[in-house]
């Protein structure tokens, strides 16, 4: 082969990768447009150019500004209403005071359910809880109970010695320590021996490496699973080991309400009206077995984990920063 025939071949080369290349992004482009047009014959709300796979994703992505920001910049072009896609899962995205009142107010019965996910179902135990559970009776029932149980104005008050005896421990803590202090770590110690104590009887923040699990939990609450909104890549989740370390938390979990439920289960015969916690009072409702609605053991346990979860770094955070919370 001469040299004239090489560089007709290299040449014949490179216009086939450019050739191809140039199809790849005719078609993104026609279907983006194809999706857009698609979209708004069906009265969707304005959306942005989505790709394929990932749909819009990548705009959600950027090392200078956090998702939220982003998406703020995003309603300033679309609307207050923007319709986007986490991959494969259509996202309603609400942007004005208006919106949100239609959406939580006056259709907030259509938008009561949270969607599934797979943290959320290993984590909290398969939306047995209160959080995650679809809206219904079952939902209804668990919130009137922690709600007449354990947030009433009559409860909250009977909770007042208990608070200021762990506020004044706090206190004097700080008093004895030397040197620097860590606020932030104090206070998440007092919501959890406050609530610990109200809901389970007594605190265990400090026993067995409970507060390191408590802190491994709620920061996995936050993590991506890549198989909810792109089902063929939920392999990666095993590979990664986000898998295993979500099976491993939520059995520890599991394991530590397994023995406190089966404490109290063992005494409550011996304990007086007024030295009843939660999880006393949610056996005496188990044992009640009300027409309609039965809470079992893993329903128990599912609203335990709710208070912890959503009471423990919610309740510091606003005490360390109050101004903002």
């Amino acid at each position: 082969m001469n040299l004239l025939q090489i560089m007709a071949e290299l040449i014949n080369n490179e216009t086939l990768s450019l050739l191809l290349a140039a199809i790849f992004f005719i078609f993104l482009y026609r279907w983006s447009s194809t999706s857009a047009s698609s979209s708004t014959r069906k009265n969707s709300p304005p959306s942005p150019p989505k790709l394929p796979i990932i749909g819009n994703l990548h705009q959600l992505v950027s090392p200078r500004s956090p998702p939220h920001r982003l998406l703020g910049a995003l309603s300033q072009v679309h609307g207050p209403l923007m319709h986007l896609h986490f991959g494969s899962v259509p996202v309603l995205v609400v942007s004005s005071p208006e919106a949100a009142q239609a959406i939580m107010k006056t259709h907030d019965l259509t938008f009561s359910s949270r969607p599934e996910s797979t943290v959320s179902r290993k984590l909290l135990y398969n939306s047995k809880d209160v959080a995650t559970a679809p809206y219904g009776e079952y939902f209804r029932q668990l919130k009137s109970i922690c709600v007449m149980n354990l947030l009433s104005t009559k409860r909250v008050r009977s909770y007042r010695g208990l608070r200021e005896e762990e506020t004044k421990a706090m206190i004097k803590q700080i008093r004895d320590s030397k040197g620097v202090v860590n606020l932030r770590d104090m206070i998440m110690t007092l919501t959890h021996n406050v609530l610990s104590r109200v809901a389970l009887g007594k605190s265990y923040y400090s026993d067995g490496g409970f507060k390191e699990l408590s802190v491994e939990h709620t920061t996995l609450l936050g993590s991506l699973y890549i198989g909810d909104y792109i089902p063929w890549l939920g392999w990666l989740s095993r590979v990664t080991g986000l898998d295993a370390k979500l099976d491993k938390v939520a059995k520890r979990f599991d394991d530590f309400f397994d023995v406190v439920v089966q404490e109290h289960i063992d005494c409550t015969d011996q304990k007086e009206e007024g030295e009843k916690d939660f999880i006393d009072l949610l056996l005496e409702i188990q044992k009640e077995n009300s027409p309609g609605f039965r809470i079992d053991r893993i329903g128990i346990k599912g609203v335990l984990m709710d208070m912890f979860v959503a009471g423990v770094d919610t309740t510091a955070v606003v005490l360390e920063w109050p101004g903002h919370g």
